[in-house]
């Protein structure tokens, strides 16, 4: 298991047992969602300045473990 994990939490009593940043209320996918929206690390870390560079990381490996273990389906374009 990724080390970085460790800094992932997950509660029902907080945030409704969303993937979070310990000892924060950051989902994990509000992170992921502004780096796919084009978000740099300075950015994120600027607007949330209680996130550290290493929980970014832990983010994109939680994402990176969540996608191995689902598949989620993707729109396709017919080619033709």
């Amino acid at each position: 298991m990724n080390p970085l994990l460790e800094r992932i939490t997950i509660d029902p009593r907080i945030c409704g047992g969303k993937p979070c940043i310990k000892g924060t209320r950051i989902w994990v996918s509000l992170i992921l969602d502004f780096i796919a929206d084009g978000m740099t690390e300075a950015e994120l870390l600027a607007e949330y300045p209680g996130l550290t560079h290493e929980d970014v990381l832990a983010a994109i490996a939680y994402g990176a473990e969540a996608a191995r273990e689902q598949i989620i389906p993707i729109p396709t374009e017919n080619v033709a």
